[in-house]
């Protein structure tokens, strides 16, 4: 692993005496020790806790949440990513080039530091927290700008970084965090000033985001997930066809809404949007429906699926969702490394676009619209249920209207996705079960490149 054999920090107020040491730490020029053993208890006492409420204790948004409410949001999100973070390294995936030959995407160890560099960047180090004009604090982690700064580094460069150990990374997000809850309990920070709490309310988001990729990526590893994770089971829900009248609302964020509380960008530009009457489920399409196009073999006839899907399909020679495997007359699933047996009543998950959109052509429906999507969600019927996996629609991932980039507002890196995400990806409603209850709302959105299938996706039709 590529390490610093020794990690200077400058960590203002930090408690010079609760370390013993294996690694060598320099906390406000003394040298200490940090027993990585201590550490890394640390973060597995973290894992063994119960997270459930974190995804149902409260409907509170965390876009309109006062400081207190945001204070416990982001301690139960911090320890949330330990939780997770405590996998990787029981894994041996906390490994950085090691991890990013066998899965190209950011390694758990270097996103862990980006967590803490961005949360500080956004609420400690700007030119206003120190009175400062124009000019941005140092970092509390030395170099930890030429680490962690995404807009300065490809994915490639991230791998090959001499970057502290993992436990040293914790010490840091710890005391960000620390920092970071100090400043937000000061009297300056008034529970109804949106434009104090929105810095906080935007690391906040971006680690609720990390979590949920994160799940996704153990399940993609065949890692081991928190049990609560495991162990989750979708209710059966109402497998009715809810017919909805139709008519004009309002799509998307108001830009009053978004001052007073928190929008994503590619939410704003509110508009109104008019939808004619459809039928369309109560329901995600379950493992047991998606069953009978497989056995009906859907993924052999090339009627079912677009030109796209047929190249994708050819490329990857499958026959059955991602993870799924026969066993006599029904199907057995990996799931977070163990093969259990698929449940016949949960929401298929881990279908790609091409995937559902064959399904709909042999089942004789269609996918909804971002727009039909939303407005099912505000009619609030009571068979309509979303929140068990994300869900595919049919229209293309592109920007509202009078939609401007403002690099104060997105940040540069999410200028950048967006730009690259706009035409090219699709749609994606909803949220899954491991997306927190405070993150929940029905005008976000998400999207998906259409052979993205690892994921925790899946569909609802449509009558034609």
């Amino acid at each position: 692993m590529c390490c610093a054999a020794v990690c200077v920090v400058n960590l203002h107020g930090a408690d010079q005496g609760q370390f013993i040491s294996d690694t060598k730490l320099v906390l406000d020029g003394v040298e200490i020790g940090q027993s990585g053993a201590l550490m890394l208890s640390c973060v597995l006492h973290a894992a063994s806790r119960t997270f459930a409420n974190l995804m149902t204790s409260s409907n509170q948004s965390f876009r309109t949440a006062n400081k207190q409410e945001l204070a416990v949001m982001l301690r139960e999100a911090h320890d949330y990513t330990l939780s997770l973070f405590a996998c990787f390294v029981q894994s041996g995936a906390d490994d950085l080039l090691g991890f990013f030959e066998q899965c190209p995407v950011n390694p758990p160890v270097w996103e862990l530091g980006h967590l803490a560099w961005f949360a500080e960047l956004l609420v400690l180090r700007q030119p206003s927290a120190s009175g400062q004009n124009g000019q941005r604090l140092p970092a509390l982690l030395q170099q930890a700008d030429a680490w962690f700064d995404d807009t300065q580094l490809s994915e490639n460069a991230r791998v090959i970084l001499d970057l502290p150990k993992a436990t040293q990374l914790i010490t840091y997000k710890n005391e960000v965090l620390d920092r970071v809850l100090d400043r937000l309990s000061r009297d300056d920070a008034h529970d109804d000033d949106a434009a104090v709490l929105r810095p906080f309310r935007q690391a906040l988001a971006y680690e609720d985001s990390i979590g949920e990729m994160w799940v996704n990526l153990l399940q993609t590893l065949g890692l081991r997930a928190p049990l609560w994770i495991e162990r989750a089971t979708a209710t059966p829900w109402s497998r009715e066809e809810i017919r909805f009248a139709g008519g004009s609302f309002t799509m998307g964020v108001q830009e009053d809404e978004a001052r007073r509380g928190f929008a994503f960008h590619h939410e704003r530009g509110a508009h109104q949007v008019k939808v004619a009457s459809f039928h369309m489920d109560a329901n995600l399409v379950s493992n047991a429906q998606f069953a009978e196009f497989v056995a009906d073999n859907g993924y052999q006839h090339a009627q079912h699926w677009s030109a796209n899907g047929i190249a994708w399909l050819m490329q990857q020679e499958r026959s059955a969702p991602l993870h799924w495997e026969k066993s006599g007359t029904w199907w057995r699933t990996e799931r977070f490394g163990r093969m259990i047996n698929l449940s016949p009543n949960e929401p298929v998950r881990h279908v790609n676009l091409f995937e559902v959109q064959a399904y709909c052509h042999w089942a004789q429906r269609r996918l909804p619209s971002e727009q039909e999507w939303e407005y099912a969600v505000m009619a609030g019927h009571p068979l309509f249920h979303w929140g068990d996996c994300w869900e595919w629609t049919c229209s293309i991932f592109e920007p509202y209207p009078e939609f401007v980039a403002d690099d104060h507002v997105v940040g540069v890196a999410l200028k950048s996705t967006l730009e690259v995400a706009f035409g090219q990806c699709q749609s994606v409603r909803g949220a899954s079960f491991v997306t927190p209850q405070r993150a929940r709302d029905r005008r976000f959105r998400h999207f998906l490149m259409p052979d993205q299938c690892d994921y925790l996706v899946g569909f609802r039709t449509c009558a034609l």
